[in-house]
C-alpha cells in the first residue's frame, strides 16, 4: 500500500463506500491521511437512568432486566430496551438493528452513550453505542475523532477505515528544514499526522495540532511572500486621468462620505498613478461603506479608457452589485457600460456578455467565478476588484489577474482582523482601513439570552415581522448529527413555523444546497417573500437586505467574536433599529464573558482584539470557531502566537543569500505551491 493508492485499496471499502468517500474528496490513501478531524469526544462519566438529562450527549450504565422487543413497522423495524432506576425510566432504541437484542442479555450490565432526549415526559435515546463497562473504561481516556462526513458514511466506519491506514506506517516526507523544527518547538511531521486522528492524550494532540497549524501558516505566508515578491517587480503600463474626476461625483451624493473612504480613495489614486502596479487591500467594517468606494475605483479606469472588474462571492450578491452600480450611474449621468457576468446566467447572456467584454474597452464588469473562465476574454483589463478576499484565495487572485496585462489589484474584506495578523496574512498587499461607519447608520441593538428566553425571541421576531420587517436565525449545524450537539437547520425551521403564526413564510438555507436553490432562497428573502430564514453560517457573506431587522443566533458560544460579528452585519442595514439575539446554552463562564464583548459594542475591529485575547490555546474540541481565512485547522485568533512564529521563520529562510536560499530551499517553494492547489481543490474554488 502507498500514498498513491486508491481508498479502495483498505479492506472493507468497496465501490459504493469509495463514491462516499470520494464525495468528501478523499481518493486516495494520502488523501484521508490529511483530512483531519473537524473535533474530537472526550467521553462523559457514566450516570444512572435518575442522573440522566435530556439535551445532553451522555453515558448510561443500565442493568439490563427486560429483554429487547423488536416491533416491525411498514418500512423498517425497531428494537426498544427498556430501563428504569429510582422509579424513572427511560427508553433506548434501535432501528433496522433487530440483532441488538443478541447483546443486549438480561442480567448483563452495559454502557449506552447518545442523545438523551425528552418525548412527552419519557427520556430516550435513539441508537446508542452500546460498549461493556472495560470497554467504555478504556474509551473515557481517550479522545475520540469526529470527521466531517457525508450522507451514508458514518464516523466508525471513517474511524476504522483510518486506524488500518495508520497500521500501514506509511511516511509522508518531512518538508520542514531540523533547524526549523528544533528552533520552532515542532514536531515530526509524520507523529504529527498520526497524533491528530487518534492522540494518545491531549499534550500529544497539542504538540501535532501545532506542527500542523504552524505548517498551515508557514506555507501561506511563504506564499504571500514570494508573491509580493514578484508584484514588486510589475511596472505600472496603465496611463489613469490626472483631472479631478470625483468630486463632481461626490457633490451629488445623498450623503457626504466619512473621512476613512476619502483617505481610502486617496490612497488608491496615488497607487494608480505610481510607478508599480496596485496591490492593495480595503479593510472595512460592515456596514461601512466599502462598495462605494469601489465603485469610484471602477469608475477612475472606466473614465481613463479602461476595463475594471469587480468579482463577488456569490450569485445573488453579484447580481445586487451590478444593481447598485447601475443605480450610481443613472444617478451620476455617466457614459459607461456596465456589464454582468455569472455562473448562472443562460449559455445566450453569456455570449452576450463576452460580446459586450469586446465591444466596450471601458466597461465595468461585475460577476462571480465566472469571470475568470477562459471563455470571458479582456482586452483592457486594467482594475481587478474582489469582495472578500478569504472566499477566492490567492491562487483565483492571481488566475483573474492574469486576463489583463498584470492589471491593479484591490481586495476588499469585511473580516475585522488585527493590524499586526493582518501585514502577515497580507503580506503581499498595502493595507488600508475604513474605521468609520457613515453617521446614518443606527446602532444595532444587542442581548446574549439564555435557552429560557426562546418563546420571548420568538414573540419579538413575531412582532417585527408583522411590522412588515423579516429576520435571519442561525444554527451551528444542518441537520441532527450523532456527533455534534447544537441546534439544527432542519428541525429548527419546523419549531419556528409551529411557534409563529401561519401566513409567515420561514425557508432554510446551507451550504449542502445546490447553488442554483441558494441563489433561489436569497433572491425570495431580498423580495420579502420569505420573512424568517433559518440558516448555517453560509449567511456571513451575502445578500444585502436592508429590510432585515433581527439576527437570532443560536449556541452563539460555538462561534468566534468575530465570526458572529460578521453574522450580526447582515442587519442594521436599512434605516429601521435592528436587533441581534444571541442565545448562549453554555453554562461556562468563559463562554459568557466573551459573548458580553458582543454585547458592549459594535465595533468589529475592537472585538477582534478582544477576541484575541480571549482565545484559550486548548478550545479546539467544538466546530471551527472562525471563518476568517480558510484554514483546514489553524484559527488566525486562537493561534496567533503560531502564526507569529511562522511568519518570523519566513523571514528568516528568505532573508538568507538569496542564491543559496533558492537553491536550498526550491521544497519549500513547491510545497507551498501545492498546498494552495490543495486548498483551492478542498475549498472547490
Amino acid at each position: 500500500m502507498e500514498l498513491t493508492t486508491p481508498i479502495s485499496g483498505v479492506k472493507g471499502v468497496g465501490a459504493k463506500t469509495e463514491q462516499l468517500f470520494q464525495k468528501i474528496g478523499v481518493y486516495t490513501i494520502g488523501d484521508i491521511l490529511l483530512r483531519f478531524p473537524r473535533e474530537y469526544t472526550k467521553f462523559p462519566a457514566p450516570v444512572t437512568i435518575s442522573e440522566a438529562v435530556a439535551g445532553k450527549k451522555q453515558a448510561v450504565t443500565l442493568c439490563v432486566e427486560s429483554p429487547v422487543i423488536v416491533k416491525r413497522t411498514r418500512s423498517m423495524q425497531i428494537a426498544i430496551l427498556s430501563g428504569t432506576h429510582q422509579n424513572k425510566k427511560m427508553e433506548f432504541l434501535w432501528f433496522r438493528m433487530p440483532y441488538i437484542r443478541n447483546t443486549l442479555k438480561k442480567g448483563q450490565t452495559f454502557i449506552l452513550y447518545g442523545m438523551v432526549q425528552d418525548k412527552s415526559g419519557l427520556l430516550s435515546m435513539e441508537q446508542p453505542a452500546v460498549y461493556t463497562p472495560e470497554q467504555y473504561e478504556a474509551l473515557a481516556d481517550s479522545l475520540q475523532p469526529v470527521y466531517a462526513l457525508t450522507a451514508g458514511l458514518s464516523n466508525n466506519l471513517y474511524k476504522k477505515t483510518m486506524q488500518q491506514v495508520l497500521e500501514q506506517q506509511l511516511l509522508l516526507p518531512e518538508y520542514l528544514p531540523l533547524e526549523t523544527r528544533q528552533g520552532c518547538g515542532l514536531c515530526e511531521y509524520n507523529y504529527a499526522v498520526s497524533q491528530i486522528h487518534f492522540p494518545a492524550d491531549f499534550d500529544a494532540l497539542s504538540q501535532a495540532r501545532k506542527r500542523l497549524v504552524f505548517d498551515e501558516f508557514f506555507l501561506f505566508v511563504l506564499y504571500m511572500q514570494l508573491q509580493k515578491e514578484q508584484g514588486q517587480q510589475l511596472e505600472n503600463i496603465y496611463t489613469f486621468r490626472t483631472d479631478d474626476l470625483l468630486s463632481p461625483l461626490l457633490a451629488q451624493l445623498p450623503y457626504e462620505l466619512t473621512g476613512a473612504q476619502r483617505k481610502v480613495l486617496d490612497e488608491i489614486q496615488k497607487d494608480l498613478h505610481g510607478p508599480y502596479i496596485m496591490q492593495r487591500l480595503i479593510q472595512g467594517d460592515v456596514g461601512s461603506g466599502k462598495t462605494i468606494v469601489a465603485f469610484f475605483a471602477m469608475y477612475l479606469a472606466s473614465a481613463s479608457g479602461y476595463q475594471s472588474a469587480l468579482m463577488a462571492p456569490t450569485e445573488v450578491l453579484a447580481s445586487q452589485h451590478y444593481e447598485t452600480f447601475a443605480q450610481y450611474i443613472e444617478l451620476f449621468g455617466i457614459k459607461t457600460h456596465l456589464v454582468l457576468l455569472t455562473g448562472a446566467m443562460t449559455a445566450k447572456q453569456k455570449r452576450r456578455a463576452y460580446e459586450r467584454l469586446q465591444l466596450f474597452p471601458d466597461a465595468m464588469v461585475i460577476g462571480t467565478h465566472a469571470l475568470f473562465q477562459e471563455k470571458a476574454v479582456y482586452d483592457n483589463l486594467a482594475l481587478v476588484i474582489t469582495d472578500e478576499q478569504h472566499r477566492f484565495g490567492v491562487r483565483q487572485r492571481e488566475t483573474f489577474s492574469l486576463k489583463g496585462e498584470s492589471p491593479h489589484i484591490l481586495v476588499m474584506s469585511a473580516t475585522p482582523i488585527p493590524r499586526t495578523l493582518a501585514i502577515i496574512l497580507y503580506g503581499d498587499l498595502d493595507i488600508s482601513v475604513i474605521d468609520e461607519v457613515p453617521a446614518k447608520r443606527l446602532p444595532i441593538k444587542n442581548c446574549v439570552v439564555g435557552r429560557g428566553w426562546r418563546p420571548n425571541a420568538y414573540e419579538f421576531i413575531r412582532r417585527e415581522v408583522e411590522a412588515g420587517h423579516q429576520a435571519y436565525v442561525i444554527c451551528p449545524l444542518v441537520e441532527a448529527s450523532e456527533n455534534a450537539e447544537g441546534e439544527n437547520v432542519t428541525d429548527y425551521s419546523e419549531k419556528l413555523r409551529q411557534a409563529l403564526p401561519n401566513g409567515m413564510e420561514v425557508a432554510i438555507l446551507h451550504g449542502k444546497m445546490r447553488s442554483d436553490l441558494k441563489n433561489s432562497v436569497m433572491e425570495a428573502f431580498a423580495a420579502n417573500d420569505i420573512q424568517v430564514l433559518v440558516s448555517t453560517t453560509v449567511v456571513e457573506v451575502g445578500v444585502n437586505v436592508p429590510n432585515a431587522t433581527v439576527m437570532m443566533i443560536e449556541d452563539a458560544q460555538r462561534f468566534g467574536l468575530a465570526q458572529l460579528h460578521q453574522l450580526r452585519g447582515r442587519v442594521g442595514r436599512g434605516d429601521a433599529q435592528s436587533y441581534c439575539i444571541m442565545i448562549n446554552t453554555s453554562d461556562a463562564k468563559g463562554a459568557a464573558k466573551r459573548l458580553d464583548v458582543l454585547n458592549r459594542t459594535n465595533d468589529g475591529f475592537r472585538i477582534a482584539s478582544e477576541d484575541l485575547k480571549l482565545r484559550g490555546p486548548g478550545d479546539f474540541f467544538g466546530i471551527r470557531q472562525s471563518g476568517d481565512m480558510e484554514f483546514q485547522l489553524a484559527d488566525i485568533y486562537q493561534d496567533a502566537n503560531v502564526l507569529k512564529q511562522a511568519s518570523d521563520e519566513v523571514q528568516r529562510i528568505l532573508g538568507q543569500d538569496r542564491a543559496l536560499a533558492r537553491l536550498e530551499h526550491e521544497g519549500l517553494r513547491r510545497k507551498a505551491r501545492e498546498y494552495f492547489e490543495g486548498q483551492m481543490e478542498r475549498l472547490n474554488l
